[in-house]
Protein backbone atom coordinates (compact mmCIF):
# COMPACT_ATOMS: atom_id res chain seq x y z
CA UNK A 1 0.00 0.00 0.00
CA UNK A 2 1.31 3.34 -0.74
CA UNK A 3 1.54 5.99 1.80
CA UNK A 4 0.30 9.66 1.20
CA UNK A 5 2.35 12.34 3.30
CA UNK A 6 0.02 14.15 5.66
CA UNK A 7 -0.55 18.08 4.88
CA UNK A 8 2.36 17.51 2.55
CA UNK A 9 6.32 17.12 3.31
CA UNK A 10 5.62 16.25 7.04
CA UNK A 11 7.99 14.10 9.10
CA UNK A 12 7.09 11.77 12.20
CA UNK A 13 8.60 11.68 15.39
CA UNK A 14 8.14 8.36 17.09
CA UNK A 15 8.77 7.79 20.97
CA UNK A 16 10.51 4.37 21.56
CA UNK A 17 8.36 3.59 24.84
CA UNK A 18 5.16 4.86 24.19
CA UNK A 19 4.46 5.05 20.40
CA UNK A 20 3.61 8.52 20.73
CA UNK A 21 4.15 10.76 17.55
CA UNK A 22 5.45 13.91 17.34
CA UNK A 23 4.92 16.33 13.98
CA UNK A 24 7.75 18.00 12.13
CA UNK A 25 9.93 17.75 15.31
CA UNK A 26 11.08 15.42 18.40
CA UNK A 27 9.47 16.44 21.58
CA UNK A 28 11.82 17.75 24.09
CA UNK A 29 9.53 15.27 26.45
CA UNK A 30 7.46 13.41 25.81
CA UNK A 31 3.82 14.05 26.57
CA UNK A 32 2.71 10.43 27.57
CA UNK A 33 5.30 8.73 29.05
CA UNK A 34 7.95 11.74 29.89
CA UNK A 35 10.81 10.27 27.68
CA UNK A 36 13.38 12.30 26.77
CA UNK A 37 13.87 13.46 23.03
CA UNK A 38 17.01 11.13 22.59
CA UNK A 39 13.87 8.24 22.62
CA UNK A 40 12.60 9.83 19.75
CA UNK A 41 13.36 8.59 16.18
CA UNK A 42 12.09 9.63 12.78
CA UNK A 43 9.79 7.48 10.98
CA UNK A 44 8.72 8.65 7.88
CA UNK A 45 6.14 5.27 7.69
CA UNK A 46 5.03 6.05 10.98
CA UNK A 47 1.45 7.09 9.81
CA UNK A 48 -0.79 5.54 6.79
CA UNK A 49 -3.08 7.61 5.09
CA UNK A 50 -4.31 6.07 1.76
CA UNK A 51 -3.37 8.10 -1.34
CA UNK A 52 -6.83 7.90 -2.80
CA UNK A 53 -9.15 8.48 -0.14
CA UNK A 54 -12.38 8.30 -2.42
CA UNK A 55 -11.03 4.83 -3.44
CA UNK A 56 -11.09 3.08 0.20
CA UNK A 57 -10.04 -0.72 0.79
CA UNK A 58 -11.58 -2.46 3.11
CA UNK A 59 -8.73 -2.41 5.34
CA UNK A 60 -8.75 1.84 5.37
CA UNK A 61 -12.92 1.40 6.07
CA UNK A 62 -11.81 -0.80 8.80
CA UNK A 63 -9.18 2.10 10.48
CA UNK A 64 -8.99 5.50 9.10
CA UNK A 65 -10.97 7.65 11.82
CA UNK A 66 -14.66 8.98 10.98
CA UNK A 67 -14.90 12.36 12.68
CA UNK A 68 -18.79 14.01 13.48
CA UNK A 69 -18.09 17.63 14.72
CA UNK A 70 -21.18 19.21 16.53
CA UNK A 71 -20.87 22.90 17.09
CA UNK A 72 -23.02 22.36 20.27
CA UNK A 73 -22.46 20.88 23.11
CA UNK A 74 -24.58 18.22 24.92
CA UNK A 75 -22.96 18.31 27.92
CA UNK A 76 -21.68 21.54 28.74
CA UNK A 77 -23.05 24.48 27.46
CA UNK A 78 -21.48 27.40 26.01
CA UNK A 79 -17.91 27.41 24.42
CA UNK A 80 -17.71 23.99 23.78
CA UNK A 81 -18.29 21.72 20.83
CA UNK A 82 -18.52 17.88 20.45
CA UNK A 83 -16.41 15.20 18.54
CA UNK A 84 -17.38 12.14 18.08
CA UNK A 85 -14.62 9.59 16.95
CA UNK A 86 -15.90 5.89 15.31
CA UNK A 87 -12.73 3.91 14.60
CA UNK A 88 -13.58 2.76 10.67
CA UNK A 89 -16.55 3.16 8.28
CA UNK A 90 -16.76 -0.57 8.84
CA UNK A 91 -16.28 -0.91 12.60
CA UNK A 92 -12.86 -2.18 14.02
CA UNK A 93 -12.83 -5.44 15.73
CA UNK A 94 -11.98 -5.28 19.20
CA UNK A 95 -10.75 -8.54 20.29
CA UNK A 96 -7.68 -9.83 22.05
CA UNK A 97 -5.84 -10.97 18.93
CA UNK A 98 -7.11 -7.71 16.89
CA UNK A 99 -7.86 -3.81 18.67
CA UNK A 100 -7.50 -0.78 18.89
CA UNK A 101 -5.01 0.23 21.45
CA UNK A 102 -5.21 3.71 21.97
CA UNK A 103 -6.56 6.91 20.11
CA UNK A 104 -4.53 10.10 20.08
CA UNK A 105 -6.33 13.13 19.11
CA UNK A 106 -3.78 16.69 18.14
CA UNK A 107 -5.17 20.03 17.92
CA UNK A 108 -2.56 21.82 14.82
CA UNK A 109 -0.34 19.14 15.55
CA UNK A 110 -0.33 19.80 19.22
CA UNK A 111 -0.96 17.02 21.23
CA UNK A 112 -4.39 17.00 23.51
CA UNK A 113 -5.81 13.46 24.44
CA UNK A 114 -4.44 9.52 24.66
CA UNK A 115 -7.53 7.49 25.05
CA UNK A 116 -6.46 3.80 25.67
CA UNK A 117 -9.17 0.75 24.64
CA UNK A 118 -8.93 -2.43 25.86
CA UNK A 119 -10.33 -4.99 23.90
CA UNK A 120 -13.94 -6.96 24.14
CA UNK A 121 -15.09 -4.15 26.97
CA UNK A 122 -14.98 -1.18 24.83
CA UNK A 123 -16.21 -0.22 20.99
CA UNK A 124 -13.59 1.64 19.10
CA UNK A 125 -15.49 4.59 19.24
CA UNK A 126 -15.08 8.10 21.81
CA UNK A 127 -16.69 11.67 22.46
CA UNK A 128 -14.86 14.79 23.55
CA UNK A 129 -16.23 18.12 24.00
CA UNK A 130 -13.69 20.83 22.91
CA UNK A 131 -12.96 24.24 24.05
CA UNK A 132 -12.19 25.59 20.83
CA UNK A 133 -13.89 26.40 17.55
CA UNK A 134 -11.07 26.57 15.07
CA UNK A 135 -8.09 24.82 13.98
CA UNK A 136 -6.83 21.70 12.75
CA UNK A 137 -8.02 18.40 14.40
CA UNK A 138 -5.83 15.55 13.85
CA UNK A 139 -7.13 11.76 15.03
CA UNK A 140 -4.62 9.27 15.35
CA UNK A 141 -5.60 5.55 16.08
CA UNK A 142 -2.92 2.63 16.43
CA UNK A 143 -4.30 -0.79 15.36
CA UNK A 144 -2.04 -3.74 17.34
CA UNK A 145 -2.11 -5.37 13.63
CA UNK A 146 -2.26 -2.74 10.81
CA UNK A 147 -0.45 0.09 12.58
CA UNK A 148 -1.44 4.12 13.04
CA UNK A 149 -3.73 5.66 10.97
CA UNK A 150 -4.98 9.65 10.81
CA UNK A 151 -7.92 11.60 9.79
CA UNK A 152 -7.19 15.64 9.26
CA UNK A 153 -10.46 18.03 9.56
CA UNK A 154 -10.83 21.51 10.22
CA UNK A 155 -12.87 22.86 13.15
Amino acid sequence: MLIAKIGGAMEFYVCAKCGYVAFDVPAEVCPICGAKKDAFKLDKNAIKKPVDPNNLSELEKKHIPLLKIERKCGLINSGCLDVNIKIGEITHPMQQEHFIMYIDVYLDKNFIARYHLTPEKLNPALGIHLKVGSGKLLVLENCNLHGRWIKEEML
